[in-house]
């Protein structure tokens, strides 16, 4: 039996990204819940909003650099200002289609980041990010 997470972050601007890792992630069935921010201002406010007394806390969150309102640097900052509670043992993997290799530099520089990746998200690099950071076996 493998193991699911609970939820999965997506932040990207842009739904054709959204819509294919969204089919990526149920390909693998590795987690109970996907949601999808299109800036990193709402994926701020979406960490932040308590419900019943617990914040939405995912285990991983797939995180876009350019995007409008909020990008992904700007997102970092903001993030590392949440209280531990809103956090919990979250995994940030930014995604980009950059080909500058400052970026992915300046991304693993940061201790908040745990991965770097190129979009799109494939099944191999999911599994990847879930087997080095979430003890998966999920074969198929």
């Amino acid at each position: 039996m493998s193991i699911k997470l609970k939820s999965i972050l997506l932040i990207d601007d842009d739904d054709a990204t959204n819509f294919l890792h969204k089919m990526v992630i149920n390909k693998l069935n590795c987690t109970e819940e996907i949601v999808i921010k299109t800036n990193g201002e709402e994926g701020i406010d979406y960490l932040k909003t308590e419900v019943d007394g617990k914040y939405p806390q995912p285990n991983l969150i797939l995180l876009d650099i350019n995007m409008p309102i909020m990008n992904g640097w700007e997102f970092l900052q903001e993030y590392k200002k949440l209280q531990q509670n809103q956090k919990a043992e979250t995994v940030v993997v930014m995604l980009t289609t950059s080909l500058n290799p400052d970026d992915k530099e300046r991304a693993l520089g940061l201790t908040v980041i745990n991965d770097f990746k190129s979009k799109p998200l494939t099944t191999v690099g999911l599994k990847d990010i879930l087997d080095n950071f979430f003890l998966f076996s999920n074969k198929s």
